[in-house]
């Protein structure tokens, strides 16, 4: 995943969190702002009843890879919030989750 496609500040993650309604799909809750400028971005947050740093951070590349395999539409920000159930999910069980919860919201792009 590309830098220019990832969220990071903190004043994004409220902005987006206070001002859109949440979609939630079994270990995942997204927040989607429809309607900006430029490409879309991904911000992610795994809360610490994960694990460690490590730990988290594992979770976080993982969910990266899974977005870069499919190809989504431009002009909106998206972010992830990953529950605690994600331990238990093995990589293959967390992709098919994660992409028919993008495919509902309906921010991929048709091939």
């Amino acid at each position: 995943m590309k830098k220019i496609n990832i969220l990071k500040s903190n004043t994004d993650f409220n902005r987006i969190i206070k001002n859109n309604r949440a979609f939630k799909y079994k270990d995942y809750i997204i927040y989607v702002e429809k309607g900006t400028e430029g490409p879309y971005k991904f911000g992610f947050s795994v809360g610490k009843k994960i694990g460690n740093a490590v730990t988290r951070n594992k979770y976080k590349r993982r969910l990266k890879n899974i977005i870069d395999k499919k190809v989504y539409q431009n002009n909106f920000n998206c972010i992830i919030i990953v529950g605690k159930g994600i331990i238990d999910r093995s990589f293959s069980e967390m992709e098919e989750n994660l992409y028919k919860a993008l495919d509902l919201i309906k921010i991929t792009k048709e091939k």
